[in-house]
């Protein structure tokens, strides 16, 4: 199930992105001690905040009260900032201090963990949906963006290779996140009183086996470190959410166990998309993404990618989708399910040999547009 957006007013805008309040909550957890540090005046205020939550009123005022007491020294806080929807965009102006990075998720998510070491001491914006941080690169609202492409356990982000030939970003760069899944619940919550887990449709997938042995219901949200979020704010005792060990942090959870995810070779890929595109070089390990299309009849697939083939090009990935606007295209009195094709080539643009084989794939392809040369990522090898 998918899981609603908070509504919050009035909402206020911090640090370039949008500021929300605490939901109300009567979480006593038997442990008040919050596991955050103090970095910053702003920061301690919200761990005093929470802690002051946890523990029990000597007034005998219920402590939804007491939260609402504290509800707008909450909302001036930037540590836990609203995600931006598509109808607050045009509110986020950049500072210029630092570089802006969109991610899709609210604090926590595995994506803010890329986007930042994508561009180390980036201001990291988080978006609602995958389309509002395409939608926020476009409009200037951020300098660029770091969306998830393909896991090694889950596969491809369908959604992401959708928008990419909807909107005109260019790919930039790629980084490739190490995923270690934990098992998170509120503070007095033991394992064998979970009844379901919530998380993103991929974790779940990615930590199948761990999930049925522990007989656990799964229920699928936007995001983890939503689930995070919501486990904790609804006070949540016979759920536990699939995250990362950073957003039990954040949102003050325990963690009931690490790495649970099926494979400990769980790695997504991230690309950096932004307005312009880098000019490749040669001079390092570069890949190529593009997109084409074919006309039906034998062999035309194979014609398409033995242009690679015969210049010694290693492709690295191909993925086919649906061509939406015209799904179905008749040939002969029948009709036939009409595709393009996304190829990722390890070559620079600017290899002779890279120029020749999209001349050469032009000759015969309907549509092909280049949509990045880029460095290839090599610290997970």
């Amino acid at each position: 199930m998918a899981m609603n957006a908070v509504r919050l007013s009035p909402a206020t805008q911090l640090h370039g992105g949008i500021s929300s309040s605490l939901l109300p909550s009567n979480r006593k957890p038997n442990n008040p001690i919050v596991r955050y540090g103090c970095g910053s005046s702003n920061r301690c205020r919200m761990v005093t905040v929470l802690a002051s939550l946890r523990e029990n009123d000597g007034n005998g005022r219920d402590n939804s009260v007491r939260a609402m007491e504290v509800k707008k020294i909450l909302e001036d806080s930037p540590l836990l900032p609203k995600p931006l929807s598509s109808n607050q965009l045009a509110e986020s102006v950049s500072n210029g201090s630092r570089v802006r990075v969109a991610y899709q998720g609210v604090r926590g998510a595995y994506s803010e963990s890329a986007a930042e070491k994508a561009y180390p001491n980036c201001e990291a914006v988080p978006c609602e949906e995958f389309d509002t941080a395409f939608e926020a690169v476009e409009r200037w609202l951020v300098d660029r963006a770091v969306l998830p492409i393909e896991n090694s356990l889950g596969g491809s982000i369908h959604r992401n290779y959708d928008l990419l030939l909807r909107h005109n970003l260019h790919i930039v760069g790629e980084v490739k996140l190490a995923v270690r899944h934990c098992l998170l619940a509120n503070h007095g919550v033991n394992i064998e009183d979970l009844r379901r887990v919530l998380s993103h449709p991929q974790a779940l997938a990615q930590c199948e086996n761990t999930l049925t042995k522990l007989g656990l219901v799964r229920e699928a949200v936007d995001d983890t470190a939503g689930a995070a979020k919501q486990i904790a704010f609804e006070n949540l005792s016979d759920a536990a959410a699939v995250a990362s060990a950073e957003a039990a942090e954040i949102y003050g959870l325990n963690i009931v166990a690490e790495d649970i995810q099926d494979d400990c070779d769980n790695v997504t890929r991230f690309l950096m998309l932004a307005r312009e595109p880098i000019i490749p070089g040669t001079n390092r390990l570069f890949k190529t993404s593009i997109v084409f299309s074919l006309e039906e009849g034998p062999g035309v697939l194979f014609k398409a990618l033995a242009v690679f083939a015969l210049r010694q090009i290693n492709l690295t990935k191909i993925e086919s989708r649906p061509l939406r606007k015209h799904p179905l295209r008749a040939s002969g009195g029948l009709k036939y399910f009409d595709y393009l094709f996304y190829v990722d080539f390890e070559a620079s643009m600017a290899d002779e040999v890279a120029q020749n084989a999209l001349r050469h794939l032009e000759e015969f392809a309907t549509f092909l547009r280049v949509l990045g040369s880029y460095p290839v990522d090599t610290t997970m090898l």
